[in-house]
Formats: C-alpha cells, sequence, structure tokens
C-alpha cells in the first residue's frame, strides 16, 4: 500500500513539474519535409516577425525573445542578419542602431567589440539587459527548439550565410529568404541542399524561378501581405509548395480589430504559415 501511495505521489509531482514542451519538432526528411505542403500536415505554422519584438519586455532579433516564444508555440523565427565594420554576422533589421538599441549610429562602422557597450530596447522603447547576438549565438542556440527564415540585408553576401549554416549544422533547420528569383538562384548555387523562401505572388513570378534552375521542392513560397487567390494556393499546393502568407501590418490590424478568429480563416483558405508580429494570438486560435 506505502509503495502504491508513493508511486501515485511521484507520478504526481511529474505531472506537476514537467511542462508540455512546445519546441519546433524537425521531421525525418528535415528542412524539405518540415518546410514542404503536404496535405492535412496539422495547424498553420507560425513564423514570428523579427522574432516577436512587439512583445512588451522581449526586443526583436534577441536570443532571449525567440526563448521565451519557444517555451509558449512551435514557432518559426524570422530574423534579420547585417553586418559589422569587422564582418561579423549579427541580428539587426535597421542599418543603423538608434531605434532598438541604446547605441546610435551606423552597424557597419561598428565592431563587434564595440556592439557589446549596448544594450537592446523593445518596440515600445523599453531599454533591457539584452546584447545584440551574432547569427553563429542564434543558430547554436536554436537547433532543436526552433525554425528560421533567415533575413539576408544588402550588406551580407548570401555565402556567408549559408557557410555560417553548414557551419553550425543547421541546414535542417533555417530556410533563406530572397527576394528576387536571381537571389533565389544564388542561393541554389552555393547550396541546393538549402530551403529557399522566394516571393510568388502569381503564375509568373513562379514560372521565372523554374526558368533559373530552382526546384518545387526547395521553395517556401511568400504569397505577400494580403491574402492572394485560392487559385494561387491550389497551385502551389499541388507542387507541394507551402506558401507563407505575411500577416504582419494590416492583416494583423484586421484581426486585433475584428477578432483573432480571422487568422483561422487564413488557414482556412491556404495560409500554411503565417508571418506574423502577434504570435501568440495567432497560436490561440490555429493549435
Amino acid at each position: 500500500m506505502t509503495t502504491k501511495i508513493l508511486l501515485f505521489l511521484g507520478l504526481g509531482l511529474g505531472l506537476t513539474t514537467c511542462s508540455p514542451k512546445t519546441y519546433t519538432k524537425i521531421p525525418a526528411g528535415g528542412g524539405p519535409a518540415f518546410f514542404s505542403y503536404k496535405p492535412n500536415n496539422g495547424p498553420a505554422k507560425i513564423s514570428a516577425h523579427r522574432g516577436g519584438g512587439d512583445l512588451k519586455g522581449y526586443p526583436e532579433n534577441c536570443i532571449e525573445s525567440f526563448a521565451y516564444l519557444a517555451k509558449n508555440l512551435p514557432v518559426i523565427i524570422e530574423c534579420d542578419i547585417d553586418l559589422t565594420k569587422d564582418s561579423m554576422l549579427v541580428m539587426m533589421h535597421d542599418a543603423t542602431l538608434d531605434r532598438t538599441t541604446t547605441g546610435t549610429g551606423k552597424l557597419i562602422d561598428k565592431t563587434y567589440a564595440e556592439l557589446a557597450q549596448y544594450r537592446l530596447e523593445d518596440n515600445m522603447g523599453n531599454v533591457t539587459t539584452y546584447r545584440i547576438p551574432s547569427l553563429e549565438q542564434v543558430l547554436n542556440w536554436g537547433k532543436g527548439k526552433v525554425g528560421f527564415t533567415l533575413d539576408v540585408k544588402r550588406n551580407v553576401s548570401f555565402e556567408k550565410i549559408v557557410n555560417m549554416v553548414r557551419k553550425t549544422g543547421m541546414s535542417d533547420y533555417a530556410a533563406i529568404i530572397t527576394y528576387n528569383a536571381q537571389d533565389a538562384a544564388k542561393v541554389n548555387k552555393l547550396d541546393p541542399s538549402l530551403m529557399i523562401s522566394v516571393t510568388i505572388r502569381n503564375r509568373a513570378e513562379y514560372d521565372r524561378l523554374r526558368e533559373l534552375g530552382i526546384p518545387d521542392n526547395r521553395m517556401v513560397a511568400f504569397v505577400g501581405v494580403k491574402e492572394p487567390e485560392s487559385e494561387l494556393y491550389q497551385f502551389l499546393h499541388q507542387k507541394g509548395i507551402a506558401c507563407i502568407l505575411g500577416t504582419l501590418g494590416n492583416l494583423d490590424k484586421q484581426a486585433a480589430a475584428k477578432g483573432d478568429q480571422v487568422y483561422k480563416k487564413f488557414a482556412e483558405n491556404g495560409a500554411d504559415i503565417m508571418s506574423t508580429d502577434r504570435p501568440l494570438e495567432v497560436w490561440k486560435v490555429v493549435k
């Protein structure tokens, strides 16, 4: 009897102390399996725009913000990569430090060591204790926790990004964001195994990508910041290409005004991934 009671108490303690893991699971097929479209593939995936910077106390492009989200939902982190004066790849959306840090001036004029003196600010202007992380730190942290879509700024070569993804062993967890077919072709040439986020708002944009040799099974299609025609979703899904709808901006504002259930409608209409500034709200609806 005593043994049964102790066993019962032990099980109860385990249940109360172990929280469910929400870390993003990459399937056996790696990046192509995770980022591709499959019918009945579960709820829409959520991509946190700039890593969730609209959360109070959690700055954009910051490991601490990524970690907070990863504990609360399975998430893809969309993050921005720029270059310091001494060629260090770091997380930064703007060309200058003024908006998101306690520093001022152009990022490209600062060395990585100089950045250590600055602290990140959230989007409401609150100063935190967090520092600007390097891409290498972010990728090493994220393995087994989140997926990434990597937004490459103008100062940065795609070769540097591809090399860092390889160095950190994160090829299965990351897709490289491109904004035109020529850049997508560059990434595909550098590493044909990597997934590429490509802009496809119409059939002509898809055709151009195929002309340049981008295979369907390496594409993730960003379909824009407004809902496309249903025919585009159907066309891309038939080819196994998952679709990212950018709800950031107007569609997020629409959801905030009309009710978050609209996110469920976006998913029903064909959005496989929603890139949003409101990841927690989207998760409550689609999970």
